[in-house]
């Protein structure tokens, strides 16, 4: 025979089975939340967005020969930065999926243009303090993002074209030694040295091609990588003629052999 349970006894079972009911419903809860996010990969998920990395023009190749009294400044401009563009990278990583689609553009490369801009100024002025101060590398502060493997990079060996293709592209300088006259005993060392230093600069233009494949938009070749190479091509030039000249004719038209070509 049955016997009825104390009133305590009642409270007590309605009790457990309330909290057993609380656990469960948690537990159901949490499985949901969890399988929603194993489910992410399934339709209607919104993946977070790759890191990709920040991309910015090096300002060491543009510089000129820094006097001595400005390289311990020069150097450490240069050390802050590569520590820019490695704090801004590490940001970028931190802060995949904050924000709206300019984010990136707002949090993260107009204050690492800004800092750049500064550490710039500050190589241009202590170099000026010599010599003539270097012009044009302000447009060597802004940087791009680059997605890992997505659209708008290209293979090593490839120059940027508008619209977002890529062309293979070497660039190409006329040749001056074939263009010199007989050159003196006395200036052979110094015309060999600057030439060598013309096959130098072609190589640096070439590795920098490679490495901006994708940066900037249609003229950034012709500003960033053939503007300067003619610049330092023509101080490399004049060098060749005066130091011919200092004992026959100095050589005419060689100024014309500074200007290259992407093919």
């Amino acid at each position: 025979m049955s016997r009825a349970l104390p009133k305590y006894n009642q409270r007590r079972v309605a009790l457990t089975g309330g909290a057993a009911a609380v656990v469960l419903s948690g537990a159901l809860i949490a499985g949901s939340a969890l399988a929603g996010e194993t489910s992410g990969k399934g339709a209607g998920a919104r993946p977070l967005a790759a890191a990709g990395t920040i991309a910015c023009p090096d300002v060491a190749s543009r510089l000129p020969a820094v006097p001595a009294s400005a390289k311990a400044e020069v150097d450490r401009n240069l050390a802050l930065l590569q520590t820019q563009i490695a704090e801004a990278n590490k940001r970028l990583t931190e802060t995949v999926g904050q924000g709206g689609p300019d984010f990136v553009r707002n949090a993260i490369l107009g204050p690492l243009a800004s800092k750049r801009t500064a550490a710039i100024d500050r190589i241009a002025i202590s170099i000026g303090r010599t010599t003539a101060k270097p012009q044009g590398l302000g447009s060597l502060a802004a940087c791009t993002l680059r997605a890992g493997g997505g659209a708008g990079t290209a293979a090593p060996g490839t120059a940027a074209q508008p619209g977002g293709a890529a062309a293979t592209g070497t660039i190409a300088c006329p040749d001056v030694a074939s263009r010199l006259p007989a050159i003196p005993a006395s200036a052979k060392a110094e015309v060999d040295r600057n030439l060598a230093l013309l096959r130098t600069q072609i190589a640096e233009a070439n590795k920098r091609l490679t490495e901006t494949v994708g940066q900037g938009g249609p003229d950034f070749v012709r500003n960033a990588i053939l503007g300067p190479l003619v610049s330092k091509r023509t101080a490399a030039i004049d060098r060749i003629a005066i130091s011919i000249g200092r004992t026959t004719a100095k050589p005419q038209g060689l100024a014309s052999l500074a200007a290259c070509t992407v093919r």
